[in-house]
């Protein structure tokens, strides 16, 4: 699709249908569409267990949790019969334990059919085994456990959800440990925005990498994934534990700043900062801030008067990308920072995105 019919599709939309609203059987049947297609269309060259998957079955976690669809949790029940609940094999890589939000979640739906013990050993590993990457490496960019801003949807949301399930709030001061590492290194304090990771961090060197307008660069995606990772995280904390006003703020501050920078279409761009590099919009990130949007509305940490006007436009757009077929595209691929998407790229990662908005707008 060229770009300016990208425009035209997201600009007139609005025009043409009036003011949106949000009907719950329309999202819901959009959800089912997205699930449709995406179950019918593995990405057959990634591992079952693998961090794509895992962002992908958290969106249809989340869709069976505010739909209560059948179809949403047959979906889990199938994947996680395939895997053997297994996570996937670096214990000590964030990635591989996202896979095992959908386990806990189906694990509430049906006590008793999960098997946890692989994750109970890849959480035991991670948090209290020595690793090279725990004493890190400053000569290169995995200095720390979590060095990458990804890294706090993989792993934190998986250990706020065991902590609960088994009683142990100690874990969450782990977590708190390596989150704060990250926040420290690679959380911009000036710009509300998190850098991928160290390559992309300012020092004030001429060497700092800068985008053509020479701004500083924050990928939409990986900001995606921290924004979407707290609501998941804080939906866990208890509301008495010590750090949580830590999260709340990081939160609020982010949103606000995400909300800022949103273009006039909703959609957000690849390049946060530079959104005249690739003048087009990208789902994957749209997808988890509209999610972050409107569950900070529901419960209560946005305001839902200043922050309704952007979920409408985003999820308006998303819906307009969507294929007739339920293909969700406009997705940027697997990457590490701003690249170009198109009318016909997509990845399960983009699905769970959209799942995830959806999950949360619907209840508006």
């Amino acid at each position: 699709m060229p770009r300016i019919c990208y425009f035209l599709l997201v600009l007139l939309l609005p025009a043409c249908v009036g003011v949106p609203k949000f009907d719950r059987d329309d999202i819901e049947a959009a959800m089912v569409r997205a699930l449709a297609w995406q179950e019918a269309n593995p990405i057959e060259s990634k591992a079952p267990t693998d961090w794509t998957n895992g962002a992908y079955y958290t969106g249809v976690a989340r869709a069976h949790m505010a739909t209560d669809n059948p179809a949403f949790l047959t979906a889990l029940r199938q994947r996680g019969e395939m895997t053997d609940w297994q996570t996937y094999d670096r214990y000590y890589h964030a990635d591989d334990v996202a896979i095992s939000y959908s386990y806990l979640y189906l694990n509430e739906q049906e006590p008793g059919l999960v098997d946890l013990e692989a994750t109970a050993t890849w959480l035991d590993d991670h948090l209290n085994k020595d690793h090279e990457w725990k004493q890190g490496d400053k000569t290169k960019k995995e200095e720390i456990l979590w060095w990458w801003c990804d890294a706090l949807f993989m792993a934190p949301p998986v250990i706020a959800e065991w902590a609960s399930l088994k009683d142990r709030p100690e874990l969450l001061d782990e977590m708190h440990h390596y989150y704060t590492e990250t926040y420290e290194l690679l959380y911009d304090k000036e710009e509300h925005l998190f850098a991928r990771d160290t390559r992309f961090v300012w020092t004030g060197s001429p060497d700092d990498q800068k985008g053509g307008n020479g701004k500083k660069i924050f990928w939409s995606r990986g900001n995606g994934w921290v924004l979407g990772g707290l609501a998941l995280i804080l939906e866990e904390m208890p509301a008495d534990y010590e750090h949580r006003g830590f999260y709340v703020g990081l939160f609020k501050e982010m949103a606000a700043e995400v909300k800022s920078i949103q273009p006039a279409d909703g959609m957000w761009r690849v390049s946060l900062l530079e959104p005249e590099a690739w003048d087009h919009g990208e789902t994957s990130g749209t997808g988890f801030f509209t999610f972050a949007f409107a569950w900070g509305i529901n419960n209560g940490l946005l305001d839902r008067d200043e922050y309704l006007p952007a979920v409408r436009k985003a999820w308006t757009a998303l819906e307009a990308i969507q294929q007739p077929d339920g293909k969700v595209t406009w997705v940027q691929d697997i990457g590490y920072d701003p690249k170009p998407a198109s009318a016909e790229s997509w990845q399960n990662f983009g699905t769970g995105a959209f799942l995830m908005a959806g999950s949360e707008v619907l209840k508006l």
